[in-house]
């Protein structure tokens, strides 16, 4: 059964394998990273395990049986308990709960081991899965998002409140 972990550095490179394999699909929904991302992957990397490390952000993959990346689950700007939820799933698994399961584990997450209370996510109006997939999880639409926060696409901010249950 998959399971969500805290990335570390030993995901590198299943991260990397999973970008890779998932990069046409995920471009076709979202802005593509670039030539760049992969030819300095170490390099970010290493950043963003940094960055974790400061608090600023708390960066999750969902993790097959058999090592490989099936989802990134991302929670990036933390800030006065809020943060920005992003996540991406493998196209091979797209469709089948997965997303949405994982989002609302994260969640719970959040507001456990991370004290947020808060969870915005922003998602083009063109992603109607990702749109699908955080009312699902229970996020609600709350107002317009700047085109540049999602590749310069039109699109929506949703959030969702975090509530500590026994």
């Amino acid at each position: 059964m998959p399971e969500l972990k805290q990335l570390h550095g030993g995901h590198a490179p299943a991260v990397l394998a999973f970008e890779l394999a998932n990069r046409t699909y995920f471009a076709a929904s979202i802005s593509d990273r670039g030539d760049d991302f992969f030819d300095q992957f170490t390099d970010r990397y290493n950043a963003l395990l940094a960055e974790q490390e400061a608090g600023i952000c708390a960066f999750h993959v969902l993790v097959a049986e058999d090592g490989s990346v099936l989802g990134r689950f991302n929670l990036v700007d933390i800030e006065d308990r809020t943060a920005q939820l992003g996540y991406r799933v493998a196209q091979h698994v797209a469709g089948r709960g997965v997303a949405t399961e994982t989002v609302r584990e994260l969640c719970r997450l959040a507001a456990s081991q991370y004290g947020l209370r808060t969870l915005r996510a922003a998602t083009a109006h063109q992603n109607a899965a990702s749109q699908k997939v955080l009312t699902k999880a229970g996020f609600v639409l709350v107002g317009p998002a700047d085109p540049a926060d999602l590749g310069g696409k039109p699109g929506s901010w949703y959030q969702r409140d975090l509530v500590l249950r026994p």
